[in-house]
């Protein structure tokens, strides 16, 4: 398993997941890697398209160039 080394962590940052580790039971490697994990999870959920929406009518390339010609009038 690749190693990852943090260095010149800033000691608030340092104290802060210190505190988060001791609450929630973990060494501060496994704190860091809950976050690291949580925070790149997120990332991904938010590269996921949604939906498209459902409108009225289709939305062609055909509609959008008569709408780009119109507009130039």
């Amino acid at each position: 398993m690749p190693g990852l080394l943090i260095k010149n962590v800033p000691l608030q940052l340092a104290r802060k997941l210190k505190a988060s580790a001791v609450l929630h039971h973990r060494s501060m490697t496994r704190e860091a890697l809950s976050i690291l994990e949580e925070g790149l999870a997120q990332n991904e959920r938010r590269l996921h398209w949604s939906e498209p929406v459902k409108g009225p009518f289709p939305i062609t390339n055909a509609f959008i160039n008569r709408a780009k010609r119109q507009g130039r009038a």
